[in-house]
């Protein structure tokens, strides 16, 4: 069996020792940071006893604008467009299978180690189910030829076509925010957009971040996790999960494959970005004893989805700072 057994020290054995300490050391954990800012919609309405599909209407504006009237004329008439989005609701989960004669005998308390280890893993895939939608935005932005210090270049069909080649700095957050103001990207909170990308990416311009008691009253505007600071309308988050673009995981580009180590990625976005439907929210569960109760398990299930509100270039709410190679 797959799982944790008392009979091989690095899956159970060593969870007894002589003098063996009493705390409970667990590895690294990345920074998940992404599933924060999704739009979680109510099971009951949109995913619990609706099928595998969820769908949402995007309502355009009006045609033919009004204008002034004639008296004596009929007020001209006009209509909107409806436009839908969809995204399929699926099952994720995880499991680890543990002996009795491992749980009867370990000094550790072995369901507890299991459930720390496996909530740390579904944060992870359900952080990954947003970061992989913010990924598919059409909008790129990479800085002037490559190297600009203070302009940036924007692609609207989500392949960047300049090599990055700078660190991203204050001038390009300007450069960004002014082309997220001018296509009319509402801002994620009061005036504020966000930013997600890796402590080094926000390095050459940390220094220029307003720190967070400056902007947020004791109680009145939300912290998010891993907020670090402000600057031009941006509030910067940091995440440690999501792979840099030098990996084959990593965001931005079609393979992930950065070429150089002067930046990374970052996405910046505004409201309405990505939306979550969930069915069954993440849980833990355990598993029915089989063989006489000597064979156990525990798990982590979540049935739902995410999906990219606005697709089209026209109407998308990320931007993503990215690199052609």
């Amino acid at each position: 069996m797959a799982g944790q057994v008392w009979g091989t020290n690095t899956l159970g054995g060593y969870m007894y020792s002589l003098n063996l300490s009493k705390e409970l050391r667990m590895s690294l954990r990345p920074i998940v940071k992404f599933r924060q800012f999704a739009d979680v919609k109510d099971a009951a309405h949109q995913g619990l006893n609706k099928g595998d599909t969820f769908h949402w209407n995007v309502y355009s504006t009006v045609a033919t604008g009004g204008a002034a009237l004639t008296e004596g004329s009929a007020i001209a008439e006009s209509n909107f467009s409806i436009t839908q989005g969809t995204m399929s609701i699926t099952e994720y989960g995880n499991s680890i299978p543990f002996t009795s004669k491992l749980d009867d005998l370990s000094e550790h308390p072995v369901k507890e180690i299991i459930h720390k280890v496996l909530k740390v893993d579904c944060a992870q895939v359900l952080d990954d189910l947003v970061a992989d939608q913010m990924d598919t935005t059409p909008l790129r932005v990479v800085p002037t030829a490559g190297t600009a210090t203070d302009s940036v270049v924007l692609t609207v069909n989500g392949t960047a076509t300049l090599t990055n080649n700078v660190a991203l700095g204050k001038d390009h957050i300007k450069a960004v925010v002014d082309t997220m103001k001018e296509r009319n990207i509402p801002a994620y909170s009061g005036d504020d957009y966000y930013c997600l990308a890796w402590p080094t990416t926000f390095r050459n311009m940390k220094n220029d971040l307003e720190s967070i008691n400056q902007y947020v009253e004791s109680g009145f505007q939300m912290i998010r996790n891993g907020e670090i600071g402000r600057y031009e309308g941006v509030r910067f988050v940091e995440q440690t999960y999501r792979a840099k673009g030098g990996a084959a995981s990593g965001m931005g580009t079609a393979a992930g494959a950065w070429t150089n180590g002067k930046s990374d990625w970052a996405i910046f976005f505004g409201a309405d970005t990505v939306a979550e439907a969930v069915a069954v929210p993440e849980e833990i569960r355990g598993k029915i004893p089989t063989d006489y109760g000597r064979s156990r398990g525990i798990a982590w299930y979540y049935l739902g989805g995410a999906g990219l509100v606005h697709s089209t270039a026209s109407e998308a709410r990320i931007v993503m700072w990215d690199s052609a190679a």
